[in-house]
């Protein structure tokens, strides 16, 4: 059945471009949507079908109008006056467009232009997600697997459709191939295969597959550039004046060049993922290179050696593997790079120079996505923060690689779980096995004083929610609290030494050599309230970033009061899991697109730093206790944590005492020291550079960022 829903949906698509009633897909979606709030599943499915086929058909329309107008209409230089050299050929093609969409599309092609909110819908394959419920309450099993697995093939991050797909998989009858991706783009598909062949080592199997991978990511890119000739999609900014003819033509023609240049993110960008693979197009041609260099086609290597030199002309290892191929084939061997590469480079290095230009006289901006734009075609002007970019996106590409540097944790048994490449991120990380057992239950009872006689909330509501209730208690207040012999001392030892744990672990892993102060340290607790949890839609903590004020609809995290600015790395460790909800998240700076999740348990610690990279919320707790140290770490020392000298002061006094005569009693009950071992000298190893070495495939994927304040 999935197959067949596959099939139908490219009938209709194709069928879509021929003459004929062509639905606005807008129109077509809102009434399936109306249907679905009905409940009248079947005119749902029917109705959320014929958009998709609707959306599929004008896209594929707009494709073949462009394409057959710039056969039949192309540009060309004439005689007369420059403007009717230039805007003759224009007027023409214009009409030919409106000639050939005027055929293809019923009603006019004006009728089609949809709101921002649905195309993004469509974008982000959200019909799939109405479409799977419509087919699952018509009792269609596999057409609803199908449909649900294609929408969280491009949204991962979706918790509800995660439920529903192992549900799926659970149910008697499902079929496994009915889990496919109904609008799979083919060079993805071409290039994971490529690289798993690569990886294994099967090198014949490897570029057949990236050669097609290549072939069709070039073929997708020629696509998305046709579609970048669109409408100028202004319906939300704010009126202004109008702009005259000349400053019209350009302000159009540079958000086409910048649409055309980012084309190279969308193919590069897998369906689901937030960032796209750095060097999408070279690192084809790079890998290429040593699988042909091992199957003994020095003529391909070469080739594709050349083609890769026309992205990095300096490329030292590649400039050794290129003579290395020249001798073997003989002086006499001619070797070029492949003609669609050098169209490719030289067609986009000409749109660069256009958009690099209007940067720097018609005020526009421009993120290139491109690492090998040459700095020479860069504005004088512009040149350093293009390499301020380029440097920060090279060190991002650089942690795991430095990671390896570091040598081994201070501290032995302490595991790296996910790392900021397996988080969608930069600057994350999650250890575990920071404490044992025996120490999580030992704070965990400390925690119980925090609710009676803790920093004053005595279990009041959470200040972020009033579905919790919120306990907490600072360093110094627990050494206060076991002088008067309201807790163990141990226990409260055991809370400064876990913490100066946790600061040596994180200090090691992102800045080694470079001292981490306290900030703030705070054993906290939320609980669910009971009766209260029903319909419950709200975060036990916000999304927020903790250093800047975090603003998503301007797409800023402000460094200002009253967020903690000069806090740098954050820290949460964790006591307990025997509770609902509660499970620490990333996400954009959207606020709303998960890009990663850290689920509680004994001992784990996550880390990461405490900027706009980072933005991050937790889940609701919705039954039970969360119990977690919160640690905050700072590189300035005038920030650092008073009350942390303060306790530590007491502590020292207490071992003073204890030392003295009178003392005795007390020694032996403090256990505490089973955490308190001095961490091993970490062992700097480095590995000499191999230039033969077969090229990896660690692309990291950069995520985006996020609100403010965190003192809880």
């Amino acid at each position: 059945m999935a197959s067949l829903l596959c099939l139908s949906l490219l009938a209709a698509a194709a069928a879509a471009t021929s003459p004929g009633r062509l639905v606005p897909f807008d129109l077509l979606y809102a009434d399936g949507v109306r249907a679905y709030l009905a409940r009248d599943w079947a005119r749902a499915a029917e109705l959320l079908q014929r958009a998709l086929h609707s959306y599929a058909g004008l896209r594929a329309a707009r494709r073949a109008c462009r394409a057959a107008c710039a056969r039949e209409e192309p540009f060309a230089g004439g005689p007369g006056r420059w403007e009717a050299a230039l805007l003759g050929p224009v007027l023409q093609r214009a009409g030919c467009l409106q000639r050939c969409l005027g055929r293809r599309l019923r009603p006019a092609p004006s009728a089609h232009r949809a709101s921002r909110a649905v195309r993004r819908d469509f974008q982000r394959r959200e019909p799939y997600n109405y479409l799977q419920v419509a087919f699952f309450q018509l009792k269609k099993l596999d057409q609803a697997v199908s449909a649900a697995h294609t929408f969280f093939v491009a949204n991962p991050q979706h918790l509800q459709m995660r439920e529903d797909i192992e549900k799926y998989r659970r149910m008697s009858g499902v079929k496994s191939d009915s889990f496919q991706d109904l609008e799979a783009t083919p060079h993805w598909e071409a290039y994971e295969t490529g690289v798993q062949h690569y990886d294994a080592d099967e090198y014949l199997q490897a570029v057949a597959r990236l050669e097609e991978s290549l072939s069709e990511a070039l073929s997708a890119l020629e696509e998305c550039r046709a579609l970048c000739e669109g409408p100028r999609e202004d319906e939300d900014e704010e009126e202004k004046m109008q702009p005259g003819l000349y400053e019209a033509i350009a302000a159009h023609y540079i958000q086409v060049l910048k649409c055309r240049q980012q084309c190279v993110l969308e193919i590069a960008t897998k369906p689901g993922r937030i960032s796209a693979t750095e060097d999408f197009i070279p690192s084809h041609l790079d890998l290429l290179q040593f699988a042909y260099g091992q199957v003994g086609n020095q003529t391909l290597a070469a080739e594709c050696a050349a083609s890769y030199l026309l992205f990095y002309p300096t490329d030292e290892p590649m400039l050794e593997k290129m003579k290395q191929y020249c001798t073997e084939l003989g002086e006499d061997a001619a070797v070029a790079a492949r003609q669609n590469i050098q169209h490719y480079v030289q067609r986009s290095l000409m749109e660069k120079k256009l958009i690099y230009y209007a940067v720097e006289h018609l005020g526009e901006t421009f993120n290139d996505p491109d690492l090998w734009t040459p700095d020479e075609l860069i504005p004088e002007n512009l040149r350093e923060k293009h390499r301020e970019d380029q440097e920060k996106q090279k060190q991002e590409t650089l942690d795991v690689e430095e990671r390896e540097k570091r040598g081994p944790l201070p501290f032995e048994g302490i595991a790296v779980t996910m790392d900021s490449q397996q988080m969608n991120g930069t600057q994350r990380v999650v250890f575990d096995r920071v404490l044992t057992e025996s120490e999580c239950k030992d704070l965990l009872r400390l925690t119980k004083a925090a609710g009676e006689a803790g920093d004053g909330y005595r279990t009041r509501r959470s200040p972020h929610t009033p579905h919790e209730r919120f306990e907490g208690l600072t360093v110094l207040k627990a050494v206060q609290l076991a002088q008067n012999g309201d807790v163990e001392w141990r226990d409260a030892k055991l809370l400064l030494q876990a913490s100066e744990k946790s600061r040596k672990i994180i200090e090691s892993y992102f800045t080694p050599g470079k001292k981490l102060h306290f900030s703030f340290t705070h054993l906290v607790c939320r609980r669910a309230v009971d009766g209260e949890q029903e319909g419950r839609m709200d975060l036990s903590h916000p999304v927020h970033a903790d250093n800047c004020l975090l603003d998503p609809e301007g797409q800023e995290c402000w460094k200002e009061p009253p967020a903690y600015v000069y806090r740098d790395y954050s820290g949460i460790l964790y006591l307990n899991d025997d509770f609902q909800g509660g499970g620490l998240f990333f996400t954009e700076m959207d606020t709303v697109t998960v890009t990663a999740e850290v689920h509680p348990k004994c001992g784990r610690l996550v880390a990461f730093s405490s900027g706009k990279e980072n933005p991050h919320g937790v889940w609701a707790v919705s039954r039970g206790r969360r119990c977690a140290i919160a640690l905050w770490y700072t590189h300035s020392q005038e920030h650092a944590e008073q009350e942390r000298v303060k306790a530590e002061e007491l502590m020292e006094q207490r071992a003073v005492e204890q030392d003295q005569p009178d003392g005795d009693k007390h020694q032996g009950t403090d256990r505490s020291s089973r955490s308190s071992a001095e961490p091993r000298v970490p062992r700097r190893a480095t590995k000499p550079a191999d230039q033969g070495q077969k090229p990896g495939l660690d692309r990291k994927q950069h995520p985006k960022v996020l609100r403010a304040r965190d003192e809880f």
